[in-house]
Parts: C-alpha cells; structure tokens; sequence
C-alpha cells in the first residue's frame, strides 16, 4: 500500500493484514474477525497519523487488541471453561504458545508476534515499535531462546 493513499483503496488489504495477524494469536476465526474489524475501527479513526505506515499501524494495533482478548479470556474463573479437552494437538499448541508468549517481555512479545507471526520484515517491525533494526533483532533473538526454553525444557537442557 502506497503511503498517503486514502483509507478506501487501503481497506481491503489492512483488512486482511489485521485478520491475519489476529487470527494467529487467537486460533478462532470469529474472535479474529472482531479483533480486525476493531483494528480497522481504529485506524481509519486515527488515519491521518496511520497513513504515512498504515500496515504497521494496523499490525500493531491487531497485535494489541488480540493479546488483550487473550488475557481477558485467561482471567476468567476455571467454570466459565469447557470441561472437556480439545482433542486436536494443534489447538494445544497454540495455547501453549500463547501462553509461553505472555511470558515475554512486552517488547519481546510485540517484536516476535509482528516478526514471525505477522510476517514482517525487522526494518518494519522497527518502524512499528519506533527502535533500531539491532533491537529488533536482539528482542526477537531473547524471545525466541526463552520461547524454546518453555516450550521444549527438554532440547533447552541438550537432552
């Protein structure tokens, strides 16, 4: 998307961005279709400081409100949650990844769901969280290790 361009010619492909980017952190279609509309919201709300890296803008604000979705939904009492087990293994995963992603500094967290989740390259995450490339790199480099370390104890230890 061109920088400048209006929010009209943008939608469509901020729109896919934000799902996306939030369908990744959340697992669910519906709660990823909520997320990227609120994102799209509030960035044609805030579009004319967005437009200049309005796919950045929208990742982050994507990011943000999925994260936050997550974390309301962890808060609830332990009755609220189906008793039953999901039975696929891929489900599993992604909640212990999510989970493991909690665990993350803000600033790890933010560089490794917009680097490695949301597909962007270093020097747009960069331009999203307003840092150098090299911090970039070396908040990605720290989340990844302490992502492995929770996800695998056993590799983590050289077993």
């Amino acid at each position: 998307m061109a920088p400048g361009g209006n929010y009209e010619e943008a939608f469509d492909d901020l729109s896919t961005l934000a799902y996306r980017v939030a369908y990744r952190i959340l697992g669910s279609r519906e709660d990823a279709e909520d997320v990227a509309q609120e994102a799209l919201i509030r960035t044609g709300l805030a579009w004319r400081r967005a437009r200049a890296y309005a796919e950045a803008w929208v990742a982050k604000v994507a990011a943000g409100l999925a994260i936050d979705l997550w974390r309301r939904r962890q808060r609830r009492p332990a009755e609220l949650l189906p008793e039953a087990p999901d039975p696929f293994k891929a489900v599993e995963e992604r909640t212990a990844l999510n989970m493991a992603l909690t665990s993350l500094s803000r600033r790890q967290r933010e560089v490794v769901v917009l680097r490695y989740l949301a597909d962007m390259p270093e020097a747009r995450v960069a331009a999203v969280l307003r840092c150098s490339e090299g911090a970039v790199k070396q908040h990605a480099s720290r989340g990844l290790a302490a992502l492995r370390r929770q996800l695998d104890p056993l590799a983590a230890e050289g077993a």
